[in-house]
């Protein structure tokens, strides 16, 4: 019996691959797996369909050791996992009547009537343990063969978790030496995935315990640290060792660790140093003042339905300079007429989605005493896009402006 098993993750259910619903379920058992000391390697999605099924489980059997697939144990005749893991070990499905009553039992409990098609969910592969679940119909069950380990739960993510965190996790650590996986995330702004990984550099990103690993998110990149241990104090060791060597690399780029987010830090940086802020808004409101809602002078907010009416304010004609430029230059005067610390201001037609590489759709531009810093977008206000790049943007550059500024 392997010290280190492998897991793969198999959710079934066709409305998942026609986009109907979330997996949500492989995400979290994952992350419990990893919690245990198990690694995996693969997660599979597969639709409502016998063969299918059961090539995945068969295909999931060739490469580890413990498989745990999520749905498809329902009453009706697209939950074919109980078939499937039987058709794969081999064994034919055998009906309890024991597990009948008790699920009769449950539906009486709920003050549901059962109808005939919940006979099937008292059958399960031959020498299978049964797994009872309280929270739910549906039972789950273990089959344990030479190939080695499928473990079938619920598609119901309520019922999911009760039945991982309450029997499928005490199981695996009684049957596995396990160590454990701790992980830590360093969180950057202002820097792109590839600068990024340049400045890591080749010997820190190839190295396999503990690992590191890029995840870039709409104008942000989070640095993932990954141990694996007898023990949490020695993994944790193992992160401190990680996070000093990135740190001498990338600590001027990394704002905080795990769940810190920009907004917090942004925030706490301008009460603790008595800054003040004023935001001006056109077309987004809200992008970047909303994520702080405390009743402060730190902050100031000015809040326009359209860049034209900014325009009309300062006098000056849209067709005689950039969107840009525009928006750096009022920053500026913001800046001196509110005699406040840093000036942010954010231009956005509503009337746009996405326009090409035309930089006049948004704006967003920062000023401080010591320098000022601006970008434009090719999209305006409609597009998807423009929340998280020009407030991603925006709070990650002031955080730097500020930081640099205060030495």
């Amino acid at each position: 019996m392997p010290d280190n098993p492998n897991a793969e993750i198999i959710a079934i259910g066709t409305e998942i691959l026609l986009g109907e619903i979330t997996d949500t379920n492989s995400v979290y058992l994952a992350r419990q797996l990893r919690d245990i000391g198990v690694n995996v390697f693969f997660m599979t999605t597969v639709g409502d369909n016998l063969t299918r099924i059961a090539d995945a489980i068969s295909a999931a059997l060739d490469r580890a050791e413990i498989v745990i697939t999520t749905g498809g144990l329902g009453p009706t005749v697209d939950d074919m996992t109980r078939q499937a893991v039987a058709d794969v070990a081999g064994r034919p499905l055998l009906y309890h009547e024991s597990l009948y009553r008790a699920i009769e039992e449950r539906f009486r409990g709920f003050g549901v009537e059962m109808t005939a098609n919940n006979r099937q969910q008292a059958y399960l592969p031959e020498r299978a343990t049964l797994i009872e679940n309280p929270v739910g119909t549906a039972p789950a069950f273990l089959v344990e063969s030479e190939r080695g380990m499928v473990i079938s739960l619920p598609g119901v993510p309520r019922e999911m978790k009760y039945l991982v965190t309450e029997s499928v996790m005490p199981l695996l650590l009684r049957k596995y030496e396990l160590g454990v996986i701790v992980a830590r995330t360093l969180r950057t702004a202002g820097i792109g995935e590839s600068s990024l990984d340049d400045k890591i550099g080749k010997d820190i990103l190839s190295e396999r315990n503990p690992s590191v690993g890029l995840a870039a998110h709409h104008g942000a990149v989070d640095v993932r640290i990954t141990a694996k241990a007898e023990d949490t104090p020695s993994a944790v060791q193992m992160l401190d060792a990680m996070q000093a060597r990135l740190e001498e690399r990338i600590g001027d780029d990394v704002f905080g660790v795990d769940e810190a987010t920009l907004e917090e830090v942004v925030w706490a940086h301008l009460r603790q140093n008595g800054l003040t802020l004023h935001v001006t808004e056109a077309g987004l409101p809200g992008v970047i003042s909303s994520a702080w809602n405390e009743d402060t002078d730190a902050l100031r907010t000015r809040i326009y339905d359209d860049p034209i009416q900014v325009f009309k304010q300062y006098a000056v004609n849209p067709a005689d300079v950039s969107l840009t430029e525009f928006a750096s230059d009022i920053a500026a005067r913001i800046r001196l007429r509110e005699a406040v610390d840093a000036s942010i201001v954010v231009l956005s037609y509503p009337d746009l989605d996405e326009n090409a590489d035309n930089e006049q759709g948004s704006a967003v531009a920062i000023s401080t005493a010591a320098e000022s810093r601006y970008r434009g977008y090719g999209f305006g206000t409609r597009s998807q896009l423009a929340r998280e790049w020009i407030s991603r943007w925006g709070l990650s550059s002031l955080w730097r402006m500020l930081k640099e500024e205060q030495g």
